[in-house]
Protein backbone atom coordinates (compact mmCIF):
# COMPACT_ATOMS: atom_id res chain seq x y z
CA UNK A 1 0.00 0.00 0.00
CA UNK A 2 1.34 4.17 -0.78
CA UNK A 3 2.56 5.80 2.70
CA UNK A 4 -0.53 7.99 3.81
CA UNK A 5 -0.33 11.22 1.97
CA UNK A 6 -1.21 14.54 3.83
CA UNK A 7 -4.84 15.80 3.35
CA UNK A 8 -3.60 18.95 1.46
CA UNK A 9 -1.71 17.12 -0.77
CA UNK A 10 -4.27 14.81 -1.96
CA UNK A 11 -5.92 18.51 -2.47
CA UNK A 12 -3.61 19.26 -4.93
CA UNK A 13 -3.00 15.80 -6.61
CA UNK A 14 -7.00 15.42 -7.32
CA UNK A 15 -7.17 19.13 -9.13
CA UNK A 16 -4.56 18.48 -11.56
CA UNK A 17 -5.73 14.99 -12.22
CA UNK A 18 -7.10 14.14 -15.51
CA UNK A 19 -10.44 12.48 -14.42
CA UNK A 20 -10.92 15.71 -12.06
CA UNK A 21 -10.03 18.16 -14.98
CA UNK A 22 -11.40 16.15 -18.10
CA UNK A 23 -14.72 17.29 -16.50
CA UNK A 24 -13.96 21.09 -17.74
CA UNK A 25 -14.82 20.01 -21.35
CA UNK A 26 -18.31 19.88 -20.38
CA UNK A 27 -18.35 24.28 -19.96
CA UNK A 28 -17.10 24.68 -23.61
CA UNK A 29 -19.53 22.07 -25.25
CA UNK A 30 -22.17 23.94 -23.26
CA UNK A 31 -21.11 27.75 -24.03
CA UNK A 32 -21.01 27.34 -27.32
CA UNK A 33 -24.57 25.29 -27.61
CA UNK A 34 -25.88 28.04 -25.26
CA UNK A 35 -27.14 25.85 -22.56
CA UNK A 36 -27.57 27.72 -19.68
CA UNK A 37 -30.35 27.43 -16.67
CA UNK A 38 -31.56 30.33 -17.81
CA UNK A 39 -32.13 28.76 -21.62
CA UNK A 40 -33.46 25.75 -20.43
CA UNK A 41 -34.41 25.81 -16.73
CA UNK A 42 -32.33 22.53 -15.63
CA UNK A 43 -29.58 21.67 -17.56
CA UNK A 44 -26.75 19.08 -17.10
CA UNK A 45 -28.27 16.83 -15.24
CA UNK A 46 -27.46 12.94 -15.75
CA UNK A 47 -30.01 12.49 -18.07
CA UNK A 48 -32.53 14.84 -20.42
CA UNK A 49 -35.66 15.12 -18.52
CA UNK A 50 -39.16 15.42 -21.05
CA UNK A 51 -42.85 15.30 -19.97
CA UNK A 52 -44.38 11.68 -20.12
CA UNK A 53 -47.18 9.74 -19.30
CA UNK A 54 -47.10 9.50 -15.58
CA UNK A 55 -43.63 11.65 -14.52
CA UNK A 56 -41.00 12.02 -17.14
CA UNK A 57 -39.36 9.79 -19.85
CA UNK A 58 -35.35 9.95 -19.38
CA UNK A 59 -32.90 10.08 -21.77
CA UNK A 60 -28.76 9.92 -21.42
CA UNK A 61 -25.88 9.34 -23.94
CA UNK A 62 -21.77 8.03 -22.82
CA UNK A 63 -18.91 8.18 -25.10
CA UNK A 64 -15.59 6.59 -24.11
CA UNK A 65 -12.76 7.40 -24.82
CA UNK A 66 -10.47 5.66 -27.33
CA UNK A 67 -7.47 4.18 -25.29
CA UNK A 68 -10.02 2.10 -22.55
CA UNK A 69 -11.88 1.12 -25.63
CA UNK A 70 -8.89 -0.30 -27.09
CA UNK A 71 -7.10 -1.59 -24.07
CA UNK A 72 -10.58 -3.23 -22.73
CA UNK A 73 -12.61 -3.78 -25.62
CA UNK A 74 -15.09 -6.45 -23.78
CA UNK A 75 -15.30 -4.64 -20.55
CA UNK A 76 -16.12 -0.93 -22.53
CA UNK A 77 -18.79 -2.78 -24.00
CA UNK A 78 -20.32 -3.88 -20.42
CA UNK A 79 -19.73 -0.56 -19.37
CA UNK A 80 -21.46 0.99 -22.31
CA UNK A 81 -24.58 -0.19 -20.90
CA UNK A 82 -23.63 -0.26 -16.71
CA UNK A 83 -22.50 3.91 -17.26
CA UNK A 84 -25.90 3.96 -18.69
CA UNK A 85 -27.91 2.55 -16.66
CA UNK A 86 -26.12 4.30 -13.62
CA UNK A 87 -27.19 7.48 -15.26
CA UNK A 88 -30.99 6.62 -15.51
CA UNK A 89 -31.08 5.40 -12.20
CA UNK A 90 -29.27 8.52 -10.64
CA UNK A 91 -32.04 10.83 -11.52
CA UNK A 92 -35.02 8.05 -9.87
CA UNK A 93 -35.71 6.25 -13.12
CA UNK A 94 -35.91 2.74 -14.68
CA UNK A 95 -33.88 2.12 -17.36
CA UNK A 96 -35.83 0.85 -20.72
CA UNK A 97 -34.15 0.17 -23.30
CA UNK A 98 -30.29 0.64 -25.02
CA UNK A 99 -28.73 1.86 -28.40
CA UNK A 100 -25.43 2.25 -29.60
CA UNK A 101 -23.11 3.30 -32.23
CA UNK A 102 -19.94 1.60 -32.70
CA UNK A 103 -16.77 2.12 -35.02
CA UNK A 104 -13.65 -0.25 -35.97
CA UNK A 105 -11.27 -1.19 -38.80
CA UNK A 106 -13.69 -4.81 -38.71
CA UNK A 107 -15.88 -6.69 -37.83
CA UNK A 108 -13.86 -8.79 -36.00
CA UNK A 109 -12.14 -5.93 -33.87
CA UNK A 110 -15.97 -5.03 -32.88
CA UNK A 111 -17.39 -8.32 -31.89
CA UNK A 112 -15.86 -8.07 -28.48
CA UNK A 113 -17.29 -4.89 -27.81
CA UNK A 114 -20.49 -5.70 -28.37
CA UNK A 115 -19.96 -9.18 -27.41
CA UNK A 116 -19.61 -7.49 -23.55
CA UNK A 117 -22.97 -4.99 -24.58
CA UNK A 118 -24.64 -7.94 -24.81
CA UNK A 119 -23.51 -9.63 -21.69
CA UNK A 120 -24.43 -6.51 -19.73
CA UNK A 121 -27.74 -5.82 -21.26
CA UNK A 122 -28.50 -9.57 -20.68
CA UNK A 123 -26.65 -9.38 -17.03
CA UNK A 124 -29.14 -6.04 -16.32
CA UNK A 125 -31.86 -7.19 -18.19
CA UNK A 126 -32.44 -4.05 -20.04
CA UNK A 127 -32.71 -4.78 -23.83
CA UNK A 128 -30.14 -3.11 -26.89
CA UNK A 129 -33.01 -2.01 -29.32
CA UNK A 130 -30.99 -0.55 -32.63
CA UNK A 131 -27.83 1.35 -32.87
CA UNK A 132 -25.39 2.76 -35.83
CA UNK A 133 -22.43 0.91 -36.91
CA UNK A 134 -19.19 1.72 -39.23
CA UNK A 135 -16.65 -0.80 -39.85
CA UNK A 136 -14.25 1.14 -41.82
CA UNK A 137 -12.50 3.36 -39.27
CA UNK A 138 -9.16 3.78 -38.13
CA UNK A 139 -9.79 3.12 -34.30
CA UNK A 140 -12.45 1.48 -31.98
CA UNK A 141 -15.01 4.18 -31.17
CA UNK A 142 -18.10 3.80 -28.99
CA UNK A 143 -20.89 5.85 -28.09
CA UNK A 144 -24.19 4.13 -25.92
CA UNK A 145 -27.55 5.69 -25.60
CA UNK A 146 -30.18 4.58 -23.18
CA UNK A 147 -34.09 5.50 -22.58
CA UNK A 148 -35.72 5.39 -19.63
CA UNK A 149 -38.69 6.50 -17.30
CA UNK A 150 -38.78 8.30 -13.83
CA UNK A 151 -42.29 8.67 -11.65
CA UNK A 152 -40.24 11.14 -9.61
CA UNK A 153 -37.07 12.90 -10.70
CA UNK A 154 -34.02 13.16 -8.12
CA UNK A 155 -32.12 16.46 -9.80
CA UNK A 156 -28.89 17.91 -9.58
CA UNK A 157 -30.20 20.95 -9.12
CA UNK A 158 -32.24 20.56 -5.74
CA UNK A 159 -30.03 20.31 -2.80
CA UNK A 160 -29.90 22.68 0.25
CA UNK A 161 -28.01 24.08 2.63
CA UNK A 162 -28.45 21.66 5.73
CA UNK A 163 -28.92 18.63 3.72
CA UNK A 164 -26.91 15.44 4.43
CA UNK A 165 -24.75 14.17 1.86
CA UNK A 166 -24.52 10.18 1.35
CA UNK A 167 -22.39 8.29 -0.56
CA UNK A 168 -23.55 5.26 -1.74
CA UNK A 169 -21.47 2.38 -3.28
CA UNK A 170 -20.76 -1.46 -4.01
CA UNK A 171 -17.46 -2.04 -2.30
CA UNK A 172 -17.58 -5.66 -3.54
CA UNK A 173 -14.66 -6.15 -6.35
CA UNK A 174 -11.52 -4.87 -7.42
CA UNK A 175 -10.03 -2.52 -9.90
CA UNK A 176 -10.31 -3.10 -13.36
CA UNK A 177 -6.57 -2.72 -13.93
CA UNK A 178 -4.91 0.12 -15.00
CA UNK A 179 -7.86 2.40 -14.83
CA UNK A 180 -9.19 3.47 -11.76
CA UNK A 181 -12.67 1.97 -12.52
CA UNK A 182 -14.05 0.00 -9.33
CA UNK A 183 -15.37 -3.30 -10.57
CA UNK A 184 -18.00 -4.59 -8.39
CA UNK A 185 -20.57 -5.55 -11.27
CA UNK A 186 -18.56 -8.71 -12.83
CA UNK A 187 -18.58 -10.28 -9.33
CA UNK A 188 -22.39 -9.84 -8.56
CA UNK A 189 -24.93 -12.31 -9.63
CA UNK A 190 -27.12 -10.86 -12.38
CA UNK A 191 -30.21 -11.14 -10.19
CA UNK A 192 -28.97 -9.21 -7.63
CA UNK A 193 -27.63 -6.77 -10.38
CA UNK A 194 -31.45 -6.63 -11.44
CA UNK A 195 -32.68 -6.41 -8.27
CA UNK A 196 -30.59 -2.77 -7.13
CA UNK A 197 -32.20 -1.33 -9.93
CA UNK A 198 -35.32 -0.60 -8.08
CA UNK A 199 -33.40 0.80 -5.05
CA UNK A 200 -32.77 4.78 -6.35
CA UNK A 201 -36.70 4.76 -8.09
CA UNK A 202 -38.36 3.99 -4.71
CA UNK A 203 -35.96 6.01 -2.43
CA UNK A 204 -37.19 9.18 -4.77
CA UNK A 205 -40.70 7.61 -5.30
CA UNK A 206 -40.92 7.89 -1.45
CA UNK A 207 -39.65 11.46 -0.85
CA UNK A 208 -36.32 10.41 0.97
CA UNK A 209 -33.50 12.17 -0.83
CA UNK A 210 -33.73 15.72 -2.40
CA UNK A 211 -30.96 16.15 -4.57
CA UNK A 212 -28.35 13.79 -6.00
CA UNK A 213 -26.03 12.38 -8.87
CA UNK A 214 -23.98 9.15 -9.98
CA UNK A 215 -20.31 8.93 -9.36
CA UNK A 216 -18.64 9.13 -12.53
CA UNK A 217 -15.55 9.47 -14.31
CA UNK A 218 -14.78 12.60 -12.21
CA UNK A 219 -14.90 10.32 -8.82
CA UNK A 220 -16.61 10.93 -5.43
CA UNK A 221 -14.80 14.57 -5.49
CA UNK A 222 -15.74 15.75 -8.71
CA UNK A 223 -19.44 14.45 -8.35
CA UNK A 224 -19.96 15.92 -5.45
CA UNK A 225 -18.22 19.39 -7.28
CA UNK A 226 -21.14 18.98 -9.83
CA UNK A 227 -23.90 18.57 -7.68
CA UNK A 228 -22.47 21.60 -5.69
CA UNK A 229 -22.48 23.90 -8.81
CA UNK A 230 -25.56 22.86 -9.89
CA UNK A 231 -27.30 23.21 -6.77
CA UNK A 232 -25.42 26.56 -6.08
CA UNK A 233 -24.32 25.08 -2.52
CA UNK A 234 -21.39 24.46 -0.70
CA UNK A 235 -20.48 20.59 0.50
CA UNK A 236 -17.98 19.84 2.95
CA UNK A 237 -17.15 15.70 2.64
CA UNK A 238 -15.83 14.12 5.67
CA UNK A 239 -13.16 11.52 3.99
CA UNK A 240 -13.24 9.12 7.54
CA UNK A 241 -16.85 8.27 6.85
CA UNK A 242 -16.95 7.89 3.30
CA UNK A 243 -17.89 3.84 2.55
CA UNK A 244 -14.17 2.27 0.74
CA UNK A 245 -12.78 -0.47 -0.19
CA UNK A 246 -10.19 -1.94 2.33
CA UNK A 247 -6.50 -1.37 1.29
CA UNK A 248 -7.44 1.32 -1.42
CA UNK A 249 -6.06 4.88 -0.48
CA UNK A 250 -7.79 7.91 -0.26
CA UNK A 251 -6.31 9.64 -3.28
CA UNK A 252 -7.20 7.03 -5.51
CA UNK A 253 -10.38 6.56 -4.32
CA UNK A 254 -11.59 9.75 -4.21
CA UNK A 255 -10.70 9.98 -7.65
CA UNK A 256 -12.18 6.05 -8.84
CA UNK A 257 -15.66 5.54 -10.83
CA UNK A 258 -17.19 2.57 -9.47
CA UNK A 259 -19.71 0.41 -11.08
CA UNK A 260 -22.12 1.06 -8.55
CA UNK A 261 -21.96 4.53 -6.99
CA UNK A 262 -24.03 7.64 -5.91
CA UNK A 263 -23.93 11.04 -4.08
CA UNK A 264 -27.22 11.64 -2.55
CA UNK A 265 -28.40 14.33 -0.39
CA UNK A 266 -31.63 13.98 2.11
CA UNK A 267 -32.85 16.11 5.44
CA UNK A 268 -31.47 14.04 8.42
CA UNK A 269 -34.35 12.75 9.48
CA UNK A 270 -34.46 10.30 6.14
CA UNK A 271 -30.91 9.58 5.91
CA UNK A 272 -30.88 6.68 8.01
CA UNK A 273 -34.14 5.21 5.68
CA UNK A 274 -31.99 6.33 2.64
CA UNK A 275 -29.29 4.07 4.11
CA UNK A 276 -31.04 1.05 4.60
CA UNK A 277 -32.78 0.66 1.41
CA UNK A 278 -28.68 0.17 -0.33
CA UNK A 279 -28.03 -2.42 2.94
CA UNK A 280 -30.60 -4.28 1.71
CA UNK A 281 -29.32 -5.43 -1.33
CA UNK A 282 -25.44 -5.78 0.20
CA UNK A 283 -24.38 -1.96 -0.64
CA UNK A 284 -22.80 0.42 1.64
CA UNK A 285 -24.04 3.31 2.20
CA UNK A 286 -23.33 6.30 4.84
CA UNK A 287 -23.89 10.09 5.49
CA UNK A 288 -20.42 11.47 4.90
CA UNK A 289 -20.90 15.22 4.97
CA UNK A 290 -22.68 17.74 4.85
CA UNK A 291 -24.83 20.85 2.32
CA UNK A 292 -24.07 24.18 3.24
CA UNK A 293 -23.47 27.34 2.17
CA UNK A 294 -21.02 29.13 -0.19
CA UNK A 295 -19.59 28.03 -3.41
CA UNK A 296 -16.81 25.81 -2.37
CA UNK A 297 -16.33 21.68 -1.89
CA UNK A 298 -13.92 21.30 1.31
CA UNK A 299 -12.56 17.79 2.28
CA UNK A 300 -12.30 17.25 5.57
CA UNK A 301 -10.06 14.33 7.88
CA UNK A 302 -8.43 14.34 11.27
CA UNK A 303 -6.09 16.43 9.73
CA UNK A 304 -8.15 19.20 9.47
CA UNK A 305 -10.16 20.68 6.53
CA UNK A 306 -8.81 21.60 3.11
CA UNK A 307 -10.80 23.76 -0.09
CA UNK A 308 -10.58 21.66 -2.94
CA UNK A 309 -12.48 23.48 -5.64
CA UNK A 310 -14.54 26.96 -5.48
CA UNK A 311 -16.58 26.91 -8.55
CA UNK A 312 -17.54 30.59 -8.34
CA UNK A 313 -13.54 31.44 -8.44
CA UNK A 314 -13.06 28.36 -11.23
CA UNK A 315 -16.59 27.18 -12.88
CA UNK A 316 -16.67 23.66 -13.17
CA UNK A 317 -19.57 23.09 -15.52
CA UNK A 318 -20.34 26.91 -16.06
CA UNK A 319 -24.13 25.78 -16.27
CA UNK A 320 -25.91 27.44 -13.10
CA UNK A 321 -26.23 31.35 -11.94
CA UNK A 322 -23.58 32.27 -9.37
CA UNK A 323 -25.92 33.42 -7.22
CA UNK A 324 -25.57 30.64 -4.49
CA UNK A 325 -28.45 29.33 -2.69
CA UNK A 326 -29.23 29.87 1.24
CA UNK A 327 -31.39 27.37 3.67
Amino acid sequence: MKPHLPLRQIVRDLRDHPSIRSKLDIAQSTGTLGLTAQSTGQPGDDCAVLPGQEGHDLFACEGFINAFVEADPWFAGWCGVMVNISDILSMGGRPRAVTNAIWAPSAEQAQPVLAGMKAAAQAYGVPIVGGHTNLRTEALQLSVSILGHARKVISSFTARPGDVLICATDLRGSYREPFDNWNAALTTPPAALRAALSILPEVAEAGLVTSGKDISQGGIAGTALMLAEASGVGIDIQLEALPRPEGVDMGRWLRSFPSFGFLLTAQARDADAVCAAFHRHGISATPCGDVTEGTTVHLTSREGSAPFWDYARTPYLNLTSPEPRHA
